[in-house]
């Protein structure tokens, strides 16, 4: 098992950059069992805050999906830089199925996501991922990715 990385290393592997970057720690890699486990802390100094919403701030379930897709993203390059294919990557989204909100997640939050492999092979990829806060599930889903050779 792989370990730790944090947001500089993260940006290595990531083309997103402020303020689509939504992944501020690896805590787990695991590319044997294609498991990962990441972490972002949400604060009230997030640009989507001040419209989403301005008297009870949330953060919009799209973004919390977003950050997910990093994660499973991040794990799906780690693999093919691991198996020795070259060249640099970028993940697009190809579907979700099974999205599921189950509580808002406020500023002060920090979402655990707990990414892990259906499927995923050299062009495209399957996962499952679960977003956490204080151990209840946030939101769900499931992620379909291709992988674009830049």
């Amino acid at each position: 098992m792989e370990g730790f990385a944090d947001v500089m290393e993260i940006m290595q592997v990531l083309p997103h950059r402020y303020p689509f970057l939504l992944v501020d720690k690896i805590l787990e890699l695991d590319l044997e069992n294609l498991k990962i486990k990441a972490i972002k802390n949400v604060t009230i100094n997030e640009e989507f805050f001040n419209g989403h919403f301005p008297h009870f701030p949330v953060m919009p379930g799209v973004l919390i999906i977003e950050a997910m897709a990093q994660v499973g993203a991040y794990m799906m390059i780690k693999k093919i830089q691991k198996e020795g294919i070259d060249g640099d990557y970028t993940v697009l989204f190809a579907g979700i199925d099974n999205a599921k909100f189950r509580k808002p997640v406020r500023p002060g939050d920090q979402i655990i996501f707990e990414v892990e492999g259906i499927n995923i092979k050299k062009s495209m990829g399957k996962i499952k991922g679960v977003a956490k806060v204080d151990g209840q599930v946030v939101a769900e889903a499931t992620l379909m990715a291709a992988l674009k050779k830049e």
